[in-house]
């Protein structure tokens, strides 16, 4: 029971958009999968961490940031030809793995033992980097259908799925390499096929409508420096060149 309890703490923790404030001024919205590094290259914005898609939506109606860091090109650049956000950088990338629970009683071992009927699978929802990249391998593993076909939740972003499988409430779910380091003692990895893999790229753009416009590239610096690739490659991100 004091397992459960601490699972069910930790899962909470993971499943619920994280926001943080230690002074500095500057508000960051960022993909919830930077939770854990972004704090740690600096520790003074306040943090917004949840859906790409989420987050854009509110920047599109007003909401008061000042820097955008989304774990897919697709919502910084549509946010840039909106003129919403200045020109996006890419920081940072990452690769797809399944995540299953550590007991693993389902006896999954490959990407294609999730053909199997009755099967519990956790997914992202497909307006979501996570959820996207997920449908994007399935269509290049030619497995999609069967797969689908037992997926019983379709999470808003990373953190739901990794809660989920990590409280034995699925068999498995497709998650970032990097967000699987976080549950290490009750789950693991079933690596993917490397061809298959889609290119994820994550962008960062300071808000145009921004009154620190001088703090918040300060932060996009911070984060593109030599420290922040180290932290971020620490963390298990791959790095552009």
């Amino acid at each position: 029971m004091r397992r459960l309890a601490l699972l069910v703490a930790a899962a909470a923790a993971l499943a619920v958009p994280a926001a943080t404030t230690a002074g500095g001024g500057v508000t960051v919205f960022a993909a919830a999968s930077l939770t854990q590094v972004f704090p740690k290259i600096d520790r003074a914005p306040r943090y917004s961490f949840a859906g790409s898609d989420q987050l854009a939506l509110q920047l599109q109606q007003g909401a008061p940031a000042d820097v955008y860091a989304a774990a897919s090109p697709k919502y910084p650049e549509l946010l840039y030809h909106q003129g919403v956000v200045r020109k996006p950088q890419v920081f940072a990338t990452n690769r797809l793995v399944v995540l299953v629970p550590k007991a693993n009683p389902a006896g999954i071992h490959s990407v294609y033992d999730l053909r199997r009927k009755g099967l519990k699978v956790v997914i992202g929802d497909k307006s979501v980097p996570i959820g996207s990249y997920t449908r994007q391998i399935l269509d290049s593993l030619g497995i999609t259908n069967d797969v689908l076909a037992n997926v019983v939740s379709q999470e808003t972003d990373v953190k739901g799925i990794v809660a989920k499988v990590a409280l034995g409430e699925a068999d498995a779910g497709f998650v970032y390499f990097t967000d699987s380091r976080s549950v290490v003692k009750q789950t693991k990895t079933i690596g993917l096929p490397a061809w298959a893999q889609p290119p994820i790229r994550y962008e960062i753009a300071v808000v145009r409508s921004t009154k620190r416009a001088a703090a918040a590239r300060a932060f996009v610096a911070r984060v593109l420096s030599k420290r922040g690739r180290l932290l971020l490659k620490r963390a298990g991100f791959g790095l552009p060149r």
